[in-house]
């Protein structure tokens, strides 16, 4: 089964929201299958914006961190087929644009879940289901992967 992070996964992964979640994110995503974890790219655009302005990261070090997350994962394109699904998605259900492009591309890679703090937990489209990784009640999808 494969699983997409969004792009909050990685801002705290990146130490943005202090230690104690870094800590949690960076031990759950270290309970889940390597090879099985992929990140749309439109996520790695979202993190260097978020440490560049919001963190202030000089962009160098922030192109460092993206670096390293795109080395590490399988990268998701924002094809021409997934923005359309996007755009339908948004329309349909009202979800932001991006937020649609992560979602669509998580869905054109055949993910059953992606990870977001950030999007509405339980929330399926295509095949994919969102999944709150810090919720109390974690989804019997991802509760199964960590429990391995």
């Amino acid at each position: 089964m494969r699983i997409a992070l969004d792009t909050n996964i990685l801002v705290y992964a990146e130490g943005l929201n202090g230690d104690t979640k870094r800590q949690s994110t960076l031990d759950l995503v270290q309970k889940l299958p390597q090879d099985l974890i992929v990140l749309p790219v439109q996520t790695l655009g979202e993190l260097f914006n978020v440490l560049v302005r919001k963190a202030g990261q000089a962009p160098v070090d922030a192109r460092l961190a993206i670096l390293y997350w795109r080395d590490s994962y399988t990268l998701v394109e924002t094809t021409a087929k997934v923005m359309i699904a996007a755009t339908d998605l948004a329309a349909q259900h009202q979800l932001g644009i991006w937020d649609s492009v992560i979602l669509a591309a998580a869905a054109d890679a055949g993910c059953r879940l992606l990870l977001s703090e950030d999007m509405q937990d339980g929330f399926t489209w295509n095949g994919v289901t969102i999944a709150n990784p810090f919720a109390s009640s974690l989804h019997p999808l991802l509760a199964a992967l960590i429990q391995k």
